[in-house]
């Protein structure tokens, strides 16, 4: 496949750029190579994680300390897609939030009103939140029966780590109140709606002309399947490649391969 006549990149991050084993991130052969390359080629790349435990800054500046070339306004997360989402939806409305604190307060600097305590939420958003009170789940239960949206960063089960799957707390947290309620998660992250319109505004590209690059077919090939975008699979991550021609071919991505070292000469 060649890749010259893409506007854009939106790429993943574990298991596509770089492995976790615990807080130590380990770069993928390549991975700093083709971001540089992108660069040169005068196109502009972002890095959308599903991870929300920490704001896109600190993502970013993880990233610089493992070598790869990568500026604050190049990383999105959920924290940035579920705010294009609520001024939409529910503009104003409050937000029960399961989050750690750096991303509460992320939210409440860019404005997003959370619930500090008792009250009637518009939406239940679900970060990674590291503990869960199940006094907490229960207001969220309570407050999805009433009428309010349930709004997830992903409910993938698991991502990729250096070690095996690293589990999703904040698929779990969702779910628990799915199954409580019946309601079904709205996913805020990737793959949705939300997801592309936040990708577009940060390189200024319609989704189309973009090329979506990571390890989970159910995440980011459905990402770049939902907007339009050419998608490519890596197999350095969760998805092994296997199984793929039992999809329906709208779910399939465009291309395979190994790892993003691969991915150099198509640019």
């Amino acid at each position: 496949m060649q890749l010259r006549d893409v506007e854009g990149f939106v790429l993943d991050v574990d298991g596509t750029l770089v492995h976790r084993a615990g807080d130590v991130a380990h770069v993928e052969p390549g991975a700093r190579e083709l971001l540089q390359r992108i660069r040169a080629s005068g196109r502009r790349f972002v890095l959308f994680t599903n991870g929300s435990h920490a704001p896109p800054e600190a993502f970013a500046a993880g990233l610089r300390a493992v070598g790869l070339p990568v500026d604050d306004d190049d990383v999105l997360t959920p924290l940035v897609s579920v705010q294009l989402y609520l001024q939409e939806r529910h503009p104003g409305g409050a937000v029960l939030l399961f989050a750690d604190d750096s991303a509460r307060d992320y939210l409440v600097e860019a404005g997003v009103p959370v619930l500090g305590g008792e009250g009637d939420p518009a939406a239940v958003f679900v970060a990674h939140a590291d503990t869960v009170e199940f006094t907490r789940l229960e207001q969220a239960a309570r407050a999805v029966l009433a009428g309010a949206r349930l709004l997830t960063a992903s409910y993938q089960p698991a991502y990729a780590g250096a070690n095996g799957p690293i589990f999703s707390r904040g698929a779990m947290t969702a779910a628990a109140i799915s199954k409580a309620t019946g309601a079904r998660p709205v996913i805020v992250g990737k793959p949705s709606r939300a997801a592309v319109q936040a990708v577009a505004e940060r390189l200024g590209v319609p989704f189309d002309r973009l090329a979506v690059i990571g390890d989970d077919v159910g995440m980011d090939v459905a990402l770049g399947r939902l907007g339009g975008a050419r998608t490519i699979l890596v197999r350095s991550g969760i998805s092994s490649g296997s199984g793929l021609d039992r999809l329906p071919e709208s779910r399939r991505p465009h291309a395979v391969v190994d790892g993003t070292a691969e991915l150099l000469d198509w640019l």
